[in-house]
Formats: structure tokens, sequence, C-alpha cells
């Protein structure tokens, strides 16, 4: 019977010494191993400090996922960066890297697909694929990061798929990240985005770990929630925030809320003042975002002046709300448009 090989590079510190141990190595070689996986190599035979007994017994038991670099594409505009990564099983994944003052931040995808069926996100249009294992989210940042030559400081997992939906995998993956051995981004310099899964937000929040949490709220009344955002039926506005209080509660965290402005659905300014109401005693930010135009989407964006009146209205009341710079604009930069795309042309034979 073929032997399944594990995926090295999705264990975490602690599962790798589990592993080292099983294989009778000694117990130097785990801070060998992680070390050199988390520098970004793609082979065991890149490890030139181990025997090359090792090294064989290693490609015998073990495997590193590539990330290959399908497609990339640089924004002339800001120095944006979008990647279409291929994985080991020919699936695309799109990761996009932002220059800012502090650094470089990446944001990284969950999933191939996602099946949460938002109305404005390309990304969810072909359902979900599979999960993505926790080396191949941590193989995005380690590919971009050699293939720019830089060091990323940030992470934003809202890229493809819906971070909770992964749960198991998405936690693996923020405690490889963190590891001082391995590329030691703090839990501070990470943030987690969800359309709203209860439940994995209860549990995010039994974790502890000090990392932002995002909600991509989108609509202040289940009415206008439930009607761009499916999974709203399952988890409505009210559960939604007290969810969010019991995880600020356990956390001490401030919770950021994305909110992607709908011209003529979510814009008004009584729309304004039911959300002002509904985070009333929650520390927060507001993200408004002018939504993305998608293919064969019904959705569009305000004008400008529209949406920096609704901001205007928010701040008036006392809330903590900006407007994101839009970034990546000339490459179609917001997730899911360019996998969409590949993944066409692959079908067709293009």
């Amino acid at each position: 019977m073929r032997q399944i090989k594990t995926d090295i590079r999705s264990l975490t510190y602690e599962q790798l010494e589990g592993f080292v141990q099983s294989q009778n190595l000694p117990a130097f070689r785990t801070e060998q191993i992680f070390r050199w996986l988390h520098s970004g190599a793609e082979s065991f035979d890149e490890m030139t400090n181990l025997p090359k007994s090792l090294r064989k017994l290693l490609d015998e038991r073990a495997c590193i996922h590539k990330t290959a670099v399908y497609k990339k594409l640089a924004s002339k505009q800001d120095g944006t960066v979008k990647y279409v990564f291929e994985l080991y099983d020919g699936s695309f994944v799109e990761t996009v890297v932002m220059k800012y003052e502090h650094g470089y931040s990446v944001c990284l995808s969950t999933q191939v697909g996602c099946r949460m069926g938002c109305g404005f996100c390309q990304s969810t249009r072909s359902g979900l694929i599979r999960n993505l294992e926790a080396g191949e989210i941590l193989g995005q940042l380690l590919a971009a990061q050699r293939d720019m030559s830089i060091s990323i400081s940030n992470i934003v997992l809202m890229g493809i798929g819906e971070p909770l939906d992964n749960f198991d995998n998405v936690v693996s993956f923020l405690k490889i990240v963190n590891h001082p051995k391995g590329v030691n981004i703090g839990y501070r310099h990470i943030s987690l985005s969800t359309c709203g899964l209860v439940d994995g937000i209860d549990k995010l929040a039994k974790l502890n770990f000090p990392i932002t949490l995002s909600i991509s709220l989108h609509a202040p009344t289940d009415e206008k929630r439930s009607s761009i955002m499916p999974i709203n039926k399952k988890y409505n506005v009210n559960s939604l925030i007290s969810a969010c209080r019991r995880y600020q509660s356990k956390t001490g965290r401030r919770i950021s809320f994305e909110y992607s402005v709908i011209n003529g659905v979510n814009d008004s300014p009584d729309d304004a003042k039911r959300l002002f109401s509904l985070l009333s005693g929650i520390m927060y930010h507001i993200n408004l975002i002018p939504v993305n135009k998608i293919e064969n989407g019904k959705y569009t964006a305000p004008v400008m002046k529209r949406i920096e009146s609704f901001r205007n209205l928010l701040c008036s009341m006392g809330a903590v709300c900006t407007i994101r710079r839009t970034l990546g604009a000339d490459i179609s930069a917001s997730c899911g448009q360019l996998r969409s795309k590949y993944e066409t042309e692959r079908r067709v034979g293009n």
C-alpha cells in the first residue's frame, strides 16, 4: 500500500517535534528543519546542513507542497503586486502584496473558492473547491517574499475563502507563522476577516490570540444583509454583534468592521444611523470600501462624494470611520477576479 506523505510545512513546531521523534531522529533536527521550511525551502535537497541520508529519509516520508507563480501583475499606480499561485494539485489561489510606510502587508487566501455566496464577491461564484492546508497558506507568503526579495511584516487573512470555515488549518497557520524560530510575525500584526460565522468567532475567542478580528458586515439590518450575504440567514445581525461583544470581552481587542458601500443598497443616511446604533458599546473601527464591480455583478459603488458624506455622518455621531484607500485598481487586485479568468482559460484550453 502506498504510504501517505506528511505535508511537513503544515506542521506546527510541536507537531514537527513529534514527527522528528517518530523517525528516531535527534531532537535538534526539529529546529533545523523548521528554519529551512520557513526560509522558503521547497525541497529537502535545499537543506544543505542536513546529511544526505536524512534528506533522503525526509523525501520518502514527507513532502513540501510547492507554491508556483502562475501569473504576476504589478500595479503602476501604487506598487501593489498580485499573484495567481498554482498549488500542487493544479488549483489556483490569489495573493496580494501591498507596500505601506510601515512595511509590506500580504493578503492571503485560506480556501480554493468559497461557499459563503456573498453577492458582491467573485471568489464565491464557483463554490468551494477545497480547504488550504496550513502550509499552503504559509506557502503564499514565502513565495511572495522569495519572488520580491522582501520581508513581509503584516498579514491579512482576507483573500479567497472564509478563514473560519477552515478553522483548524487557519489556527495551525497562525501558530506556525507566529513561532519565533520561523517567520515570527507577531499576532498583533495579523488580521482575520470573517463574513460572520458566529461559532467560529466564539471558538477563536477561546484561543485568545491577540490578532485583529475583522467583520465583513456590509449592512446594518437583517433585511439588507440577508439580501447580499446568505450567511446572515443562519447568523443574523444581532447574533453576530453579540458574538463580537463576547470576543471583545475575552480578548480586549478592538474589532474592525468592513462595510462595502453599494450604490442604492446600504449607503443612505438612515443606514449610517442604524450602523452607528448597532455598534454602540463596542470598541471598533469602521472601514468603508467602495464595492468592487465584478463580472456580471449587479452592485456598483456610489460616487466618492456620497461615500464621503456617509463617512462624515458616522464621524459626526462619534464613530471611528475611514474610507479604505484603493490599491491595485489597475491589476484587478480584489480577490477572485484573476483566478476565475485563468481557470476559465484552462478549461477552454487557452
